[in-house]
């Protein structure tokens, strides 16, 4: 069996992730491992035999899919949500990690470990190979060539040995926190409404008006100075019933639909008038509506009020609904494929809204593998750059955060000219998931017997220990700091800390706990500044513990 698994990778790693798979669904407490359990069967797998491994481009593919899709599906809510306060998250990861690096000197000075060795220790339980590919560069041109292989042999102990635990202890923070807080995610999220990553009740009232003082002026400036959140749909006067919009202006007796979340309509109705117990929305006589997917690539990453459907289709959005979340329509509302639009026109005039959006399922399913295949290639070019830092130290990007910072600009850009970078929910959904399985199961893999062979050796057990200790102690702290003194949600910072850990393993996992998007917005937040710290800090260790 062994040998069978040895000669045929591709059944290796098809065995792997059915397996992972089966494994991840089973729920103990309420509580299951999820994709992250094609990691653990990985490393089973890899421990059983030295010569059982998976290709290196495997693993390397599904890094590269996995962050590219993560960017492109995050970019629009990373720029929205780095500000003074994404300043302040990117410093408080740099400081835990380096809370991390002065452990790894303490237990360097305790343990009597090899500055090489407990520099990998640091790349390991930080998880972070670029680090370790750090070292070994500056050790290959600085260590004589009688030494060199024993010097590069030494980093990859302490990280081989660290690694596994790295990952573990993260994933095991997460955990037992969300239990002991008792985290709900659906609460947790309410203060990142505005990323339109979270369900949220929309719901639609008819309001009589009453208010002298929204009456003769156009519904912009009435919702502008109020500072309302809301959309309002048709009005009624005189027994007609008509689309409002922007310049539309309210006269004392109208009825007229407001759309938005409870507590902003509540507001609106007190601002308008008075609830009544009709349902604009329900009359279908002369204005009817749907729901339309866009597929047509020409709308993809435009603007609602770009489309002048009010005035060429007597049309207007109300909602849009994107994966699971419906989004409250405005004029900004970015369109994206794979959304399903709530449109209100005439019935006469659905036809020509269904060729405009695209109406086509079908369409939805393919990926223009053009515009993904360049903007993969732009991502691994800029991972292959090497970017100077003091003290003659280099670093590169490497196939995780070149393809993950290209995503997260070409994401927030949507579209550039004729090319639509952005892809439907369901296909990023997907190739991200495709990915994801390709890197555990690659990563599993290739750990098992690294990890066992190298852990029976003399100190392994005592490197394992002191990278458990780092690994555990940096990723409570980070959540007891960034939950309960600097009050960042939940969702939020377990994304921060698979950023900090720049681990995907643990991303995954906290995509599956909260079931929401927003663990991907502080993954992608922190993800660079964290790579370079930990690159940096790596080199350091190893210059300064000599």
């Amino acid at each position: 069996m062994i040998q069978l698994l040895v000669e045929e990778p591709l059944l290796l790693l098809f065995l792997v992730t059915a397996i992972g798979y089966a494994i991840g669904r089973i729920k103990i407490k309420g509580s299951s491992l999820g994709v992250a359990a094609v990691l653990f069967v990985g490393l089973f797998f890899g421990a059983l035999n030295e010569e059982i491994e998976l290709p290196s481009v495997i693993f390397e593919m599904g890094l590269v899919i996995f962050v590219y899709t993560i960017g492109l599906s995050s970019g629009a809510g990373f720029f929205a949500s780095f500000n003074r306060r994404g300043l302040r998250d990117n410093l408080f990861i740099v400081s835990m990690l380096t809370l991390g690096a002065g452990m790894t000197a303490a237990a360097q000075v305790l343990l009597r470990l090899k500055a090489s060795v407990a520099a990998g220790m640091f790349a390991g339980s930080m998880t972070n190979t670029p680090a370790l590919a750090g070292l070994l560069d500056a050790i290959r041109n600085a260590a004589p060539d009688a030494q060199l292989t024993q010097l590069l042999a030494e980093p990859v102990v302490g990280y081989s040995v660290a690694y596994p635990m790295g990952v573990l202890g993260m994933l095991l923070a997460v955990a037992v926190m969300q239990r002991v807080w008792r985290i709900d995610y659906a609460e947790d999220v309410k203060r990142l409404r505005h990323l339109n990553l979270v369900e949220k009740e929309i719901y639609n009232r008819t309001v009589y008006v009453t208010n002298p003082n929204v009456t003769g002026i156009p519904l912009r400036a009435v919702t502008g100075h109020e500072h309302l959140t809301i959309l309002l749909g048709r009005y009624r006067r005189d027994g007609l019933t008509r689309l409002a919009d922007g310049d539309t202006r309210l006269q004392i007796g109208d009825l007229v639909s407001v759309i938005g979340t409870p507590e902003d309509v509540d507001a609106a109705v007190g601002v308008l008038g008075e609830l009544t117990s009709e349902h604009l929305e329900l009359d279908r006589s002369q204005y009817d509506f749907r729901r339309v997917f866009v597929s047509n690539p020409d709308v993809a990453g435009r603007t609602i009020a770009s489309l002048q459907l009010p005035r060429t289709y007597d049309a207007v959005v109300t909602r849009v609904r994107r994966g699971d979340v419906d989004i409250l329509a405005d004029a900004n509302t970015v369109l994206e494929l794979g959304d399903r639009v709530r449109v209100v026109t005439r019935r006469e005039n659905m036809p020509a809204l269904s060729a405009l959006f695209g109406d086509s399922y079908k369409a939805l399913s393919e990926v223009n593998l053009l515009n993904f295949g360049i903007g993969l290639s732009l991502g691994m070019l800029l991972g292959l750059i090497p970017f100077p830092l003091p003290g003659g130290i280099t670093f590169k990007l490497g196939m995780a955060g070149g393809p993950l910072i290209v995503g997260l600009v070409l994401g927030a850009l949507r579209r550039t000219g004729p090319m639509v970078w952005t892809m439907s929910y369901s296909a990023n959904l997907t190739l991200r998931q495709m990915g994801l399985i390709l890197l555990l199961a690659g990563i599993g893999v290739r750990s098992g017997y690294t990890f066992v062979s190298t852990f029976q050796q003399s100190g392994g057990l005592s490197i394992f220990a002191a990278g458990a200790v780092i690994t555990t102690t940096v990723a409570f702290l980070t959540l007891f700091i960034g939950y309960k003194l600097l009050n960042i949600p939940y969702s939020m910072l377990i994304g921060m800390l698979s950023g900090l850990q720049t681990q995907p393993a643990v991303l995954g996992f906290s995509t599956e706990q909260s079931r929401n998007e927003v663990p991907n917005i502080g993954y992608a937040l922190v993800f660079p500044i964290a790579t370079i710290t930990k690159i940096l800090f790596a080199q350091l260790l190893l210059v300064l513990l000599r």
